[in-house]
């Protein structure tokens, strides 16, 4: 039976429903065009997953405070900035089914509101003196930038090896969700050795979500259609970065080379995916989620059995089994 995101909200479903005030309330301005779009972004909120694991984590610990409740906020005042800025890096016109802040606003804007996003996140963690969150947020969204920075270099050569891939994602997608549940952990204990089994567990779940992304370009009875998205950005992904060392040298170049002279050309990327199945890429990419997945269920078995550990058990599966 698949695990439903509601039902997982259940022990945290108070929280949950009056997340959206304060997350509205740490945008206000009085600024209207400003206040506009933050309108308009809390309208188009997606899953909220990050605030759902800041809620879990802190109630998997103990009750939820205000301050779990301004945690929750500065995550998701983070996250949005740092989406608005990447539509405005990747000229994205769309993002969860709605027109982005730059499709409408231009991209002058977008990045001013994301500046703005980021400032407010600052300045809730300082004006309550949540300095402790802040350093949290703070080392993620320095290794986000890292991240990105990191792969943009590495898609110019097409020269990732594993490592480096995981260095990569680590920083770019696992940081964040690692600083949720150690924000939620901290927000109801100045225990260090707790907060840093969350931001572990964070981590671990972070990087197999990633691989779960990665395995979508590739699509498969489950999945659906290939889209071959990162093979046309030149992205080196798991499931590539596996098949290209585990064939001989003359193909290895010819690939690389295929993709870094016309990556959009569907024969070219239907060419790519083809060998990335054959060579067992993606069998490879799937071992490596569950590895990663099994790293974070065994943290969360060293914690106290309760609603809160229960959900967030399944919050794992959900990361690992969602369709999209």
């Amino acid at each position: 039976m698949s695990i439903k995101l509601a039902d997982i909200q259940r022990p945290v479903s108070e929280e949950i429903k009056h997340f959206e005030k304060h997350f509205r309330a740490s945008m206000k301005s009085s600024v209207p065009l400003l206040d506009r779009i933050t309108y308009y972004i809390a309208r188009r909120k997606g899953k909220q997953v990050r605030p759902l694991f800041v809620f879990l984590c802190a109630k998997a610990v103990g009750e939820t405070t205000d301050k779990t409740y301004r945690a929750a906020s500065l995550v998701e005042l983070l996250h949005t900035a740092t989406l608005v800025h990447d539509d405005v890096v990747d000229d994205s016109q769309i993002r969860r089914g709605f027109f982005s802040i730059n499709a409408l606003w231009k991209n002058k804007v977008a990045v001013l509101v994301g500046d703005y996003l980021l400032s407010c996140g600052l300045l809730l963690a300082l004006e309550n003196d949540h300095f402790d969150l802040l350093k949290i947020l703070s080392v993620a969204v320095k290794e986000m930038s890292e991240g990105e920075l990191l792969q943009i270099e590495k898609a110019r050569r097409l020269d990732i090896v594993e490592e480096v891939y995981f260095d990569i994602i680590r920083q770019k997608t696992a940081s964040l969700i690692a600083a949720s549940c150690a924000a939620g952990a901290q927000s109801v204990t100045d225990n260090t050795e707790i907060v840093d089994k969350f931001r572990a567990f964070g981590e671990h779940i972070g990087v197999a979500f990633q691989i779960k992304d990665d395995l979508f370009d590739y699509g498969d009875a489950t999945i659906g259609k290939p889209t071959g998205i990162d093979i046309k950005e030149k992205k080196m992904t798991l499931p590539l970065i596996y098949a290209l060392s585990h064939t001989n040298s003359r193909q290895k170049k010819r690939i690389i080379n295929s993709i870094k002279k016309d990556s959009t050309n569907p024969k070219v990327v239907r060419e790519v995916i083809d060998f990335v199945k054959q060579s067992g890429g993606l069998e490879y990419a799937d071992q490596k989620m569950n590895e990663y997945k099994s790293k974070a269920l065994d943290l969360l078995s060293t914690l106290p059995e309760n609603a809160a550990t229960q959900a967030l058990y399944n919050l794992v599966d959900f990361v690992i089994e969602r369709k999209q």
